[in-house]
Parts: structure tokens; sequence; C-alpha cells
């Protein structure tokens, strides 16, 4: 498993970074403002908190893991170009985990399978479907709440179902035969549980996962973000 990795996650209205070890299986660091808006011009700031409270250098970092989505349109971006950038400077990987994963992944190994959704408004959520140990049933998709029954079709009737992620409410009234527990209703992302999927994901270039197009077209500067790795891996900015 990989030692040290930086875990980032803009997709919501977090401003969330954290640094694990892969080593030790904990966290050595995290911070998870709540900023609704202006991820562009704080994560870098929140990365080197992080980095500087675990007593780490950008230099001793092994993987970069960030969320893709799905979420808000312009904070994936911000987070997707600021872990592309860092790999790139870092020379090592980044992955990119979907949020419906990394919310869904603290409940996994519990006996039960888990259904994670997002209020996508405009009469839809997002979701995906995953078995007890994590395994995907079916795959981050965008629905109306009237089709999640069918979505479930690949599950035992009589398994065990819960469900996290803001689409829930809306979720366990679709879905009244199944009588699924509510595990959870907001968009926080568990940091330690993301690292650890990140830290294990095959190496592959994150790529935004937008599962419609924007509410709102952003702004030119949108996503545009600005850092700089130290020269000396000792000097934590």
């Amino acid at each position: 498993m990989t030692q040290l990795l930086l875990a980032i996650d803009t997709a919501f209205e977090r401003c969330s970074a954290a640094v694990f070890d892969g080593a030790s299986g904990r966290l050595l660091a995290s911070a998870e403002p709540e900023i609704g808006k202006g991820h562009a011009e704080q994560l870098m700031a929140v990365i080197a908190d992080v980095l500087e409270r675990a007593g780490v250098a950008y230099g001793d970092l092994a993987r970069i893991g960030v969320t893709v989505g799905p979420g808000s349109f312009t904070g994936i971006r911000v987070g997707v170009a600021a872990a592309r950038g860092l790999a790139l400077a870092l020379d090592i990987p980044a992955v990119g985990i979907d949020t419906l994963s990394a919310l869904a992944a603290p409940e996994f190994g519990k006996g039960r399978a888990v259904l994670a959704t997002l209020d996508a408004k405009r009469g839809e959520i997002y979701a995906a479907l995953y078995d007890a140990e994590g395994a995907v049933v079916a795959a981050p998709r965008a629905l109306a709440p009237a089709d999640l029954s069918a979505m479930l079709a690949g599950l035992d009737a009589d398994a065990l179902l819960g469900l996290v992620g803001t689409g829930s409410p809306i979720a366990q009234a679709a879905l009244p035969d199944r009588r699924p527990e509510l595990l959870g209703s907001d968009s926080r992302i568990d940091m330690a549980a993301f690292a650890r999927l990140a830290a294990r994901a095959a190496e592959a270039p994150p790529r935004p996962l937008y599962l419609r197009g924007a509410d709102a077209k952003p702004s030119s500067a949108a996503g545009t973000i600005s850092f700089r790795v130290p020269a000396s891996p000792q000097a934590v900015p």
C-alpha cells in the first residue's frame, strides 16, 4: 500500500485535505473547513496546513487522491486541477475517487448493502449501489427516484440496505418496500475512509465525473488555481 498520501476533497461545501499514512492506516492530519465557495482561493493553504501539522513535506508524498464527482461543477474542477498539477510537479501518481464511493466507504464491511445518493435537483438524484463488502453493484448514474427500484434489481430482495448522502430521504421515500436504514443524509466525506480507497486504487489520472451538464456556467476564472512546490523537500509552506 502507498505510504504517505495527500487526500483532497472540494466536491461540496467543504475544502478538505488530509495526510494519510498507508503503513499505519491512519490519518496524520486533516482539515475540513466548510467554506461553501472559494475553493480555488483556499485549497493550497488548507493543504499547507495539514502538511505542516503532519510534519510532512511535499517531497515525502507518494500519492495524491482526489474526489472527482458528482458534486459541485466548479469545486470538482479545482480539486482535480490541484491534484494533477501537484502530481506532475512531484512526479507521483494521482488517482480519482467518485464521491458516491467515498460517501459509502465508511459503511463497507458492516453486513449491509449501501446505496449512496446525492440530491441532484431537477427531479433527479445521483446514485450508486454497493454490496456489503464495497463491490460496485450499480455504477454512479443520474436517475429519477422512481427508477431506484430497477437499479436495485441486482440486489437480493432480503438484503439489508443502508442509505448515505444528501439524497437519502428521497431514496427512503422511493423504496418503502425495501425498508432501508438511513445512515446519513449529508455530503461530508470521511477523509480516512476516502484516503483508504485512494491508497488502494489503480493508478490512472483523475478526471471529473459529471453525470449531467453544469447547472450554471462557471466564470472564466473558475477552477484556476496557483500553487508552488517548495524547492527544498524539507520546507513546508
